[in-house]
């Protein structure tokens, strides 16, 4: 499994992958031209690390502002994490947001409706 590290460009975010570790980070803007091309990598990631690692697996977030196609594709790596977690395995997902940006706090409380899994929501100090 390859790990990604992307820097964050105006308009996608920093990500981060560690399989050893098992999280992944991902902190910035995210309204990439080619949504698909950007986010499919980091789709495969989740899945291979759920497929072939043992560990927990933490999803580290301090995303600014998300399109519309980038919180599609942040659906698609919840629902991935729900049915691992419906499978026993341990995931979470931390979401640390600008407190004068309340949008992005409550986005990030939308997604975690829809979760079972341990998700917390915290603005940044």
């Amino acid at each position: 499994m390859h790990d990604i590290d992307l820097a964050q460009t105006p308009s996608t975010p920093l990500v981060r992958t560690s399989s050893q570790e098992g999280r992944l980070t991902m902190a910035g803007d995210s309204y990439p031209e080619n949504p698909f091309e950007f986010f499919q990598p980091i789709i495969d990631w989740v899945d291979s690390y759920l497929t072939d690692a043992n560990g927990p697996l933490a999803f580290d977030l301090a995303l600014v502002y998300l399109n519309t196609s980038s919180i599609r594709a942040m659906m698609d790596i919840f629902d991935r994490l729900e049915e691992a977690h419906q499978n026993g395995r341990q995931v979470s997902v931390h979401w640390s947001y600008d407190p004068d940006n309340e949008r992005v706090g409550e986005l990030a409380e939308e997604f975690r409706e829809d979760c079972t899994f341990p998700f917390t929501i915290a603005p940044r100090q």
